[in-house]
């Protein structure tokens, strides 16, 4: 026999379970309010504002430089920018190679960068500027000349051949160039002529220098002591001594060396 159940025993489970029921959603509610309460009072504290802006790794250029181009600004929400968006920004720099861009607490931002590294000096008519791996030129003053110079690299393309050969380079190499001229065309296998800073020259293509003059220490070693001369390396490898090619130095008398102009 079914068990016969009175509504009036059930009717105080109801309602306690619809007390219940009723309470979370009033918690839930009051919940969600207290949350949109903290966002809004917390959007017009100076607690939501960005207060601090640093960078890292500028050498190139001030850090004013990479927050002008961040387009950030203190006191600007810390929730209106996306920082991928920041870092696209900064690295549209012709000089920036990579740059990351954090959120640091609640009121700092911090900008790291990566600048392209220095190969040496591009000479220009109005002295020099510091060339940079990516073929570009630094359009700042430059006090102290420390690395190779470049001379009629006016073509970006045989800038990035240039960047591209001396990135192959030996380190030991690299540091004997003084200055290297592009005598000879425009293109990647232009003719180049190189002044080392052990007094010699060499001659070679563009586009197999790094190949080329990693044989150079080697070469230098079968050399007399003493004997500077031109390496020729635009085809295989030769060496002319300076008299062979410019022939023997001209004496100069003493009546020749007093007489003035």
């Amino acid at each position: 026999m079914d068990k016969v159940i009175d509504i009036e025993e059930r009717i105080p489970t109801l309602r306690e379970r619809r007390r219940k029921r009723t309470n979370r959603k009033f918690l839930a509610l009051l919940f969600i309010f207290l949350i949109i309460l903290t966002v809004l009072v917390y959007s017009q504290t100076k607690y939501s504002k960005i207060q601090s802006l640093t960078v890292n790794g500028e050498v190139l250029y001030g850090e004013e430089e990479y927050i002008t181009a961040s387009k950030l600004d203190i006191g600007a929400s810390m929730w209106s920018f996306s920082t991928e968006e920041v870092e696209e920004e900064i690295t549209k720099l012709d000089w920036v190679k990579e740059a990351a861009v954090n959120k640091k607490w609640l009121t700092g931002v911090e900008i790291t960068v990566e600048e392209y590294p220095s190969i040496g000096y591009l000479e220009k008519d109005a002295g020099y500027q510091k060339l940079l791996a990516n073929g570009y030129a630094v359009e700042l003053p430059v006090d102290n000349v420390d690395g190779p110079i470049f001379t009629n690299f006016g073509s970006e393309a045989t800038r990035l051949e240039l960047s591209a050969q001396l990135d192959q380079l030996d380190p030991e190499v690299s540091n004997m160039l003084s200055q290297l001229i592009l005598t000879e065309g425009e293109t990647e296998s232009a003719n180049v002529t190189l002044y080392m800073t052990d007094g010699n020259e060499v001659r070679a293509k563009l586009n197999s220098l790094a190949e080329k003059l990693d044989y150079y220490p080697s070469l230098t070693a079968q050399l007399e002591d003493g004997q500077k001369g031109v390496f020729d390396m635009e085809v295989g490898i030769t060496f002319r001594s300076y008299d062979d090619v410019y022939g023997p130095p001209k004496e100069v008398s003493e009546d020749e060396e007093t007489e003035q102009p």
